[in-house]
């Protein structure tokens, strides 16, 4: 005899908002929590491992965005780019980042920029070695399909579209 599937529902933190249309949502909305914490938590303890101890989550991520593609990058830049909507962060970020120098700083026009630099670079070039180490192996032994985690990328931009949509109707109420 069969016995009988137990039905909990969705993985949620807030039961009470997936009582609305949509309760998939408030799962994909509180596992982004979960992930988005144990992404934080990872970046900083993959940075410190790589030999850059003290760095917040925020200061890897714009170390990390000012490297890519080896270009100047200015504050709005990488706001637009990381979505914070907060100038002061990267601002924060940035003085931190240059206090380490890891990064220097410049102007074009009357814009303040930031740019990586040689031990900058190298944080990050380690930084990848320590992850491709630590992460990339044992997620390989998953065997996700690439497409399939390129696609949730996909969806999960599309998505913040919405999120940007509905704070802004929030905002002017």
């Amino acid at each position: 005899m069969k016995e009988p599937q137990l039905s909990i529902g969705p993985i949620v933190s807030s039961s009470h908002l997936a009582e609305g249309a949509m309760p998939a949502l408030s799962e994909l909305e509180f596992a982004l929590t979960v992930m988005g914490n144990a992404f934080h938590s990872w970046i900083v303890r993959c940075m410190t491992a790589a030999g850059y101890p003290g760095l917040g989550h925020m200061e890897v991520l714009i170390l990390h965005a000012t490297n890519h593609r080896q270009r100047e990058k200015s504050l709005s830049d990488l706001c637009v780019m990381l979505n914070i909507e907060d100038t002061h962060i990267v601002t924060y970020a940035a003085k931190k980042l240059q206090g380490n120098g890891l990064i220097m700083t410049g102007r074009r026009g009357k814009e303040k920029t930031l740019k990586v630099t040689e031990k900058g670079a190298a944080a990050c070039h380690r930084y990848g070695e320590m992850r491709e180490a630590l992460l990339i192996a044992d997620a390989r032994t998953l065997h996700l399909d690439e497409a399939d985690i390129s696609r949730l990328a996909g969806l999960m931009r599309v998505l913040s579209g919405q999120y940007d949509q509905a704070a802004r109707g929030a905002a002017s109420l």
